[in-house]
């Protein structure tokens, strides 16, 4: 690491690890627009828009974000690697590592943890073994808390859930993320993108179909968050980043709205994506996990305008959608 970057070791918490984050990008002389052409180039492929977000949040980033930006800012595998060692430490609830007795505050990191059986012939390095004894101790405390998929995948090789193609069934959607079409399976030349409600009950913008030509819609990029979860984001061009959120009371009552304040932990935010028919049809099924229902369209109307709204899984046709994932611009 060089002497004069952010030091992930230091942070404590997930405040300070992204406050650590911005201060490799200011280290890295990158302006986000740069950033963004780094990990293109390099198969990744992470949006300026995604990386403001990220960093603009106090929560911690997703594991495949910090492997894709410090390397984009620069930073070679090891140096990668002790960024995504202390976003781990963070993820398992543990603060800052203590230091060992005349260690020094250069070496007060997971790799400070030795153990005397290291060796050539141990497949298990200290600071591996160390990070399993911390997994296996939270799977077994935190239980459902954790996800055990979600901990494990960072034991295999180098990042590879950074480079990971497949988070969801079916679809290619990049670790980080990827532009996307979706479509009404019964509509499948309209898109799903910004509308009104029809009965003017809700005033401000939902989800509904229109052509996917219309100018002035937004751009709809799908986010992994999990196995077959996903954050689906709208970037307008005037009112930016705003993330799909199911409706649960008052006038819009099962209506999806973009919203401003994007959460991953957010339930009405998340939506699991369900592969239906045969593999390859790109045919899905959209469920809030709020509530476990189905997005379709209301009263199953084919008419441009028709909003999305969630209503008990039939398994009709105008549950079904399509998606097409887009290259960036």
């Amino acid at each position: 690491m060089p002497s004069d970057a952010p030091r992930p070791e230091q942070a404590g918490t997930p405040e300070e690890f992204t406050a650590a984050l911005r201060a490799l990008r200011i280290w890295s002389g990158l302006t986000y627009r740069q950033l963004e052409g780094k990990s293109s180039a390099s198969g990744d492929a992470m949006p300026a828009s995604t990386i403001a977000t990220t960093l603009g949040r106090n929560t911690l980033p997703r594991e495949p974000f910090v492997a894709v930006f410090t390397r984009a800012c620069g930073l070679d595998e090891a140096d990668v690697e002790r960024w995504l060692d202390a976003r781990r430490r963070l993820a398992l609830g543990h603060g800052r590592p203590v230091p060992h007795s005349g260690a020094t505050s250069s070496d007060t990191d997971l790799d400070a943890a030795t153990d005397p059986a290291d060796g050539p012939e141990n497949p298990y390095p200290g600071r591996r073994r160390h990070l399993l004894h911390l997994l296996a101790a939270a799977l077994i405390g935190a239980g459902a808390a954790l996800g055990g998929h979600a901990l494990l995948s960072g034991l295999g090789g180098k990042h590879e859930t950074a480079r990971a193609t497949h988070p969801v069934q079916g679809l290619s959607i990049l670790a980080v993320g990827s532009w996307a079409h979706i479509h009404p399976a019964r509509t499948p030349h309209l898109c799903l993108t910004e509308g009104r409600d029809r009965t003017h009950r809700y005033s401000t913008a939902v989800a509904a179909q229109f052509p996917c030509g219309k100018a002035g819609q937004p751009r709809t990029y799908i986010e992994p968050l999990g196995d077959n979860v996903v954050q689906i984001q709208w970037h307008h061009p005037k009112y930016g980043i705003g993330c799909l959120t199911l409706l649960r009371d008052g006038p819009g009552r099962d209506l999806i709205e973009p919203r401003d304040d994007c959460a991953d932990d957010d339930p009405a935010q998340q939506f699991r994506v369900e592969q239906i028919g045969p593999p390859g049809a790109a045919h899905f099924r959209l469920l809030p996990v709020a509530t476990r229902q189905c997005l379709s369209l209301r009263d199953q109307d084919t008419e441009e305008g028709t909003e999305i709204v969630q209503g008990r899984c039939s398994g009709a046709r105008d549950q079904e959608f399509l998606i097409a994932l887009v290259p960036p611009s």
